[in-house]
């Protein structure tokens, strides 16, 4: 079952009424944040913890589940490493970015529920409930992309050529990438080119609506 974050009577619904005592990781590369969250959760009844090898606590037994800030590239390899341990617990990837399709990707990563990082503590400790409970939750933007099925993902192509599209809709000139990215003119001209066949799109301005659409930029 799929819910979304905002609807936090379906959530408490979902969520157990006697949460028993469950281990909680929570792993994020800032310290304040992290006690914030064990703070939230220990309020709850919850043995929160913050592992530095979340993989290996990850594998114990008595694991419940992670909850896992997506804040960069380490993370994301981190959300690949855990596929390796046999009886994965379930994770919870809260997400910095404005991009739903960042939530897609951390979906299809092996997260089951996805929420922002500034979301209000009680609906992440409905959230967390609801999760170790066998439910999904999720922004709209984020099940809508899934329900829409199997489109071509943002890491198909170069990180910068996301941001060249970006910066396009941004009103950024194509001199001026070329300028920064270190390519001719004409060089720059070739790229963009390609990358808009790879897209499937004919002309900058297609790239750019289809970017926006599956929430790349």
């Amino acid at each position: 079952m799929i819910l979304g974050v905002g609807d936090a009577a379906m959530v408490r619904r979902c969520g157990r009424k006697d949460q028993a005592t469950a281990r909680v990781a929570v792993v994020d590369p800032l310290p304040i944040y992290r006690e914030g969250v064990v703070t939230v959760l220990a309020a709850a009844g919850h043995r929160t913890e913050t592992p530095e090898d979340v993989v290996e606590w990850a594998a114990q037994p008595a694991s419940a589940l992670v909850l896992l800030t997506m804040a960069g590239a380490p993370q994301w390899r981190l959300l690949a490493r855990m596929r390796e341990v046999r009886s994965v617990p379930p994770i919870v990837a809260l997400m910095d970015a404005a991009s739903p399709w960042e939530g897609v990707r951390a979906v299809r990563a092996g997260a089951r529920s996805v929420l922002p990082r500034d979301v209000a503590p009680d609906s992440l400790r409905l959230t967390v409930e609801a999760t170790m409970n066998g439910q999904s939750v999720l922004p709209a933007a984020v099940a809508g992309l899934l329900a829409a099925g199997p489109v071509a993902e943002a890491e198909t192509f170069p990180h910068d050529r996301i941001g060249w599209l970006s910066q396009l809709a941004a009103g950024v000139t194509v001199a001026h990438l070329a300028a920064e990215a270190g390519y001719s003119e004409r060089a720059m001209f070739r790229l963009l080119t390609r990358l808009y066949r790879e897209m499937g799109v004919n002309n900058r301005m297609e790239a750019i609506m289809r970017a926006r659409d599956r929430g790349w930029i």
